[in-house]
């Protein structure tokens, strides 16, 4: 985040336009985030699709339900794709699409995944507006693109992207 330095106004990352198909599974994306919160969990969900446009896996948030504090959407993901035991060249041709910016610990999952693309909705800066300052609710405040930055193979990262859609199932889940 970084802030204007005469007027102190925040200024966020640009939001990144999307094609059809990016829009559309980002979109589901955020489907799965307004079902992680009707369930009492926190509001995030993911999609994986493989470069031919076939859903490999979709799951959203479930650590409230399970008491799993890993149980981050893109982790429930990607281990439901483990579970088709897909090879790594196929994966690299994968694209992630999540509702917020991975955390610092699923962007290191997606990494190991061999998954080659992200695209997020909401971004982390954003999404701090909404957690507010509750400890319970800080994240580490490393982007996953720095994650990805470290990677010896690329990780394309698109976003942030339909932020207002993205934004809308965190609007009063954090207080």
């Amino acid at each position: 985040m970084n802030f204007h330095s005469d007027t102190h106004t925040v200024i966020y990352p640009a939001e990144t336009a999307l094609d059809e198909r990016d829009g559309r599974y980002l979109r589901k994306a955020i489907v799965w985030s307004h079902a992680a919160r009707r369930r009492g969990n926190r509001p995030f969900g993911c999609v994986i699709v493989s470069a031919a446009g076939e859903v490999l896996a979709e799951a959203g948030n479930s650590n409230a339900e399970t008491g799993d504090c890993t149980a981050h959407a893109e982790i429930n993901a990607l281990r439901a794709l483990a579970e088709r035991k897909l090879p790594r060249e196929e994966l690299a041709g994968a694209t992630l699409y999540a509702s917020g910016e991975p955390c610092v610990m699923c962007a290191g999952a997606i990494f190991w995944s061999n998954i080659g693309r992200v695209v997020f909705g909401i971004d982390a800066e954003r999404l701090r507006v909404f957690r507010g300052e509750r400890q319970d609710q800080r994240d580490a405040e490393l982007s996953c693109r720095d994650v990805f930055r470290a990677s010896p193979h690329p990780i394309e990262c698109i976003g942030p992207a339909l932020v207002d859609e993205a934004s809308a199932a965190h609007d009063g889940a954090w207080k």
